[in-house]
């Protein structure tokens, strides 16, 4: 087993990539060569500057990355990537950068998805080949400025039927890609059954705004935005047809929640990779800090946890692929990685010492973008009691 720091793939200690079959190994690669050449040359300055590079969509655009979880409207029309394929692929984007793989999740997962699971064939039709291609941005507004974990039954945005025409208000917050998205898929509380529904927004419709949030420290490349509704009217056409209600969005949410997992695993590959990088190049006391005892519990620890979580993912993977999956799976699975992730940034900015402070490494990149994703697609907290509910039959949310 090649053990040298600059394998191709230092993180993977058990070939986890292995079990891809061949076709999906080129496309995970692809992914690989496209984040080290495309991307992360842009990194640091724009996180620094808190922006989004937009000629990023032009490369994802001519990349075939894109639309690969859909059959008939990804890359050449292929049939549709498995989930460990896509696991893999935001993995390998957040072991490069956080923000774009976020960028990335929000537009080919959250809102593509919503038009695929939530929609009728002719709305399929009409806007998956567009979001496909990258022609048209998509976002996602379910979190309120005063309802996260809550959003099921605090959901204050509503929807009120007049005609043809739905007419939404009220106001989201945290939502990526909004300050630039061509429409956003907006869910709102249907005021005549106090259910859920889904509305597919144009960012020029009359009364929509997205006011981007400032002064972030995580995640600071994602545009998130305060939207803000103020008696928008949306056809009846653009209703996501088959969103009906709260139990609809979960189902949306449950199959991205497992992605989120993926990107801390990326996280902690990309902070570990620096971090064995660095420890083999830092000269203390006339020898690399890598033959240090204290130093090698780190990233044996780091190892461990990079090598549980993606051996976790793996088998979840497997379990969507296989469509035998729950609520409770993704939960677990998003609940624990990320609690890891959070342990192996640490550590390896423990690693850089003070150098693990400046942007010029990196590492200080990755632990500061840890803390959104530990927080997003459902707290630690939140996620716990789904499982507990799960294992024990009993319901602890108050």
């Amino acid at each position: 087993m090649t053990t040298h720091t600059d394998a191709q793939n230092a993180a993977d200690f058990y070939d986890f990539e292995g079990a891809l079959p061949p076709e999906e190994r080129k496309t995970l690669l692809r992914t690989r060569e496209f984040m080290r050449d495309q991307v992360a040359p842009l990194v640091a300055e724009h996180w620094a500057e808190g922006v989004f590079p937009r000629e990023l969509i032009g490369r994802f655009r001519d990349s075939g990355l894109v639309g690969l979880p859909y059959e008939g409207y990804g890359d050449d029309h292929a049939p549709a990537a498995s989930h460990l394929l896509t696991g893999m692929m935001a993995m390998e984007m957040s072991r490069v950068d956080a923000s774009v793989a976020t960028f990335f999740g929000v537009h080919n997962g959250l809102a593509m998805y919503s038009v695929q699971a939530g929609g009728d064939q002719a709305q399929r039709d009409r806007w998956l080949p567009g979001m496909a291609r990258m022609d048209t941005i998509g976002a996602f507004a379910l979190t309120e400025p005063l309802d996260g974990s809550d959003i099921a039954a605090g959901m204050g945005t509503t929807a009120r039927r007049d005609g043809d025409t739905w007419v939404l208000s009220g106001a989201k917050r945290w939502i990526g890609n909004a300050t630039f998205a061509d429409l956003v898929v907006v869910y709102a509380r249907d005021v005549e059954d106090d259910q859920v529904k889904g509305f597919v927004v144009g960012k020029d419709t009359p009364g929509f705004t997205a006011e981007r949030i400032e002064n972030k420290t995580s995640l600071r490349m994602v545009e998130n935005a305060d939207i803000t509704l103020e008696d928008v009217r949306v056809p009846e056409a653009d209703r996501l047809q088959n969103i009906s209600s709260f139990r609809d969005v979960a189902e949306i949410l449950r199959a991205t929640r497992s992605g989120v997992a993926w990107q801390a695993l990326g996280v902690m590959i990309g902070a570990y990779e620096l971090a064995l990088r660095y420890a083999t190049e830092r000269q203390q006391f006339g020898r690399p800090v890598a033959g240090f005892q204290l130093v090698q519990d780190l990233l044996v620890k780091s190892l461990g946890n990079i090598t549980s979580s993606w051996g976790m993912l793996l088998q979840l993977a497997r379990l969507q692929d296989s469509g035998v999956f729950r609520d409770e799976h993704s939960s677990l699975a998003k609940a624990h990685v990320t609690a890891r992730m959070r342990e192996v940034v640490a550590w390896a900015r423990e690693i850089f010492g003070g150098n693990g402070i400046v942007l010029d490494y990196d590492v200080a990149r990755f632990f500061a973008d840890a803390e959104a994703i530990y927080s997003f697609e459902g707290t630690r907290e939140m996620n716990t009691l789904i499982v507990g509910k799960a294992i024990t039959g009993e319901s602890a949310f108050v």
